[in-house]
């Protein structure tokens, strides 16, 4: 997410390290680097022509705070205005009606369908009764992936006569009353371009429900045409807010940094991951963050929280301090670290983790060592002395894997054990931030 946006950037910053004052000759290239920097990730012109211009006027012939560099007081102008752009905080959904009803709409492909299920496996989290309307009739497999997905996350699915919207959406909102639905999400269709005929059913659907919040969901891989599509969304329906999917595919990011600006309306979620889980509230000070190498601790500690059984991680944390820590417990940590999503979106959120390390066999690597554990006895999996050589070729062979793996995996074990101890001994900040988690 981001990458290429965020390696231009940090060279940027790295240009003008060292130097004593931001003078106009120093911040000039730097200026023109974001911009040059933003254009690239493609930002919207407009957008990126306001940017700089304020972080050039706030730039120019400010003196190092106290024990400020240069570089660090840019990046510090430059945060400040991306937190500006993007919208400066987070903006919850308002959901005042009983029902409340959500209207999803967006282009074909956006990944409308698939975000209706992820919000409403959110609500269903936090206790709500959801029900979930197939209302986008023109694309039969709409209903069908709706009706899967709904299985998926055990919320009913409300399809009609397959036909007619209009009377979809009036009979849905009969059944949510009769059945004291909390939220009742609607999943509208879409098409492969904005056209004439699709307003006028969206806005006829509107008119008739009167919405809590009407989100359009955008692609972030189609960079300044999901721009243009949603400037056009915004001005026939009044968008609450956006969700802006397919982050993870897209390292450019220039979507995010241009939909507030160019409509005037919140980002309100993003869409990081395929999987159901994959979709996070947006607060505009942790994504710049990440956009400029600074991670996101805060959604690291909140995605902890949801997926981490802090029981199991406070038994944990006792077996480190006795010394106790087996095989078995070492496969608990990797299972919970699976929960939280890949190692590459992780590691993005921890502070001063190098760009050039290649996270990109993490995942085949976590679910190997699950499978060469898994294929121990539970005499070896609580007590790995015993694990001799014969022992060795038949957990390979039991896995899949080869000798040099089971190695591997026996080492990471031991490795583990020390750098735990090593952390419970210093008692750092770090440390105690992460004590008994999962990694």
């Amino acid at each position: 997410m981001f990458e290429n946006l965020q390696e231009k950037l940090i060279k940027t910053f790295k240009s003008i390290s060292g130097k004593g004052r931001i003078s106009e000759k120093n911040i000039k290239e730097a200026v023109r680097q974001v911009k040059l920097s933003l254009l690239e990730a493609d930002v919207n012109f407009k957008v990126v022509k306001e940017f700089i211009k304020d972080v050039q006027e706030k730039a120019l012939g400010e003196d190092v705070l106290g024990s400020f560099t240069p570089d660090q007081q840019f990046i510090k102008i430059v945060r400040d205005e991306l937190i500006k752009v993007l919208g400066e905080k987070n903006i919850p959904l308002s959901l005042s009606s009983k029902p409340a009803k959500i209207m999803m709409v967006g282009l074909q492909g956006s990944g409308k369908t698939t975000t209706a299920a992820k919000l409403a496996a959110r609500f269903k989290k936090e206790g709500k009764k959801v029900l979930l309307v197939a209302a986008d009739v023109y694309r039969p497999a709409a209903i069908d992936q709706l009706i899967q997905l709904g299985r998926q996350i055990d919320i009913p699915v409300f399809v009609g006569d397959r036909k007619n919207p209009i009377k979809i959406v009036a009979e849905a909102m009969d059944d949510a009353v009769k059945n004291v639905v909390d939220i009742v999400i609607f999943d509208t269709a879409g098409r492969l371009h904005v056209d004439e005929r699709m307003m006028d059913e969206l806005k006829e659907i509107a008119g008739q429900l009167e919405p809590d919040e009407i989100l359009m969901v955008v692609d972030a891989m189609t960079g300044q045409d999901a721009v243009n599509s949603a400037k056009a969304f915004n001005e026939a329906l009044e968008l609450t807010g956006f969700v802006v999917t397919k982050l993870d595919g897209d390292a450019r990011g220039g979507v995010i940094l241009s939909i507030r600006h160019v409509t005037g309306k919140p980002v309100k979620f993003i869409g990081i991951s395929e999987k159901i889980d994959g979709l996070e509230p947006f607060f505009p000070d942790r994504v710049a963050g990440r956009i400029l190498g600074m991670g996101d601790v805060l959604s690291l500690i909140d995605k902890i929280q949801q997926n981490v059984d802090m029981e199991k991680a406070k038994k944990l944390e006792e077996k480190f301090a006795k010394n106790k820590f087996d095989l078995e417990d070492f496969l608990e940590q990797l299972r919970q670290i699976k929960k939280m999503g890949s190692i590459g979106d992780l590691m993005e959120m921890i502070p001063g983790v190098p760009k050039e390390v290649d996270l990109s066999s993490g995942e085949k690597n976590l679910k190997r060592t699950e499978a060469i554990i898994s294929s121990m006895t539970k005499a070896e999996r609580r007590n790995p002395k015993i694990i001799n050589y014969s022992r060795k070729l038949r957990i390979a062979k039991g896995s899949g894997a080869n000798l040099t793996e089971v190695n591997k995996v026996l080492k990471s074990y031991d490795q583990m054990k020390a750098m735990m101890k090593a952390m419970n001994s210093k008692k750092s900040k770090f440390s105690k931030l992460f004590k008994g988690l999962p990694f």
